[in-house]
């Protein structure tokens, strides 16, 4: 297989992240901030309190949807914002409500995390070099790192949040041209708010025990 252009890992991943979210075929795509002067970042606030969180982003962000079908050919539509901090590094966080990758895992945490992975791994033809669980929050959350064959690298972080799933993404053309600080600011800044919707399945069985 010809490998991907390196500039390629972070264009696809823009396409990818609704085929990971929604778990299906992604058909297209189509404030005031600080300035970080050692990369010569301006990290823009994002306050998206209707969706649950706030984050923070080393660029002017732009809001995109990705239009894709679950596995009966119905449309869900993924929203996204992704900056790109330079011409071939992109940030990105995309989200759904109970998307197809979460039913067709009876919305189980982990088994929901590891097909979402699985998903970005295989769409993106990169190969994990680290993989991790844990909470975030409190809720599940799954942080992975990954490379294709044309060197550049990703850093993604999962978020299973109620019947939300996150997918954040930090894609670099190199791995000398990754910078831990920004993907650390990058990935703690994300904040989930007292909006973010519960559980159905978890509420339930709360309610029951009671």
């Amino acid at each position: 297989m010809k490998p991907l252009p390196i500039i390629g890992l972070a264009a696809i991943l823009i396409v990818s992240a609704g085929y990971v979210i929604l778990h299906g075929r992604s058909s297209g795509l189509f404030g005031s901030g600080s300035t970080d002067s050692a990369q010569g970042n301006r990290w823009q606030k994002v306050d998206r309190s209707a969706e649950g969180f706030t984050l923070e982003i080393p660029a002017e962000s732009k809001q995109a949807q990705v239009p894709t079908y679950d596995q009966g050919g119905a449309v869900e539509p993924a929203n996204m914002i992704l900056a790109n901090s330079d011409a071939e590094t992109t940030f990105s966080i995309a989200w759904a409500d109970d998307p197809p990758v979460a039913r067709d895992n009876g919305s189980a945490p982990e088994r929901v995390l590891d097909a979402a992975e699985q998903g970005a791994l295989t769409r993106t033809q990169t190969i994990a070099t680290r993989s991790a669980s844990g909470t975030a929050q409190g809720f599940p959350e799954r942080d992975f790192t990954a490379s294709n064959a044309g060197g550049g690298v990703m850093d993604a972080r999962l978020i299973y949040a109620g019947d939300r799933l996150y997918m954040l993404v930090a894609a670099f053309p190199s791995a000398r041209a990754r910078r831990d600080q920004n993907v650390a600011r990058f990935f703690n800044s994300f904040k989930l708010l007292p909006t973010t919707p519960v559980n159905r399945s978890s509420a339930a069985g709360s309610a029951a025990s009671n």
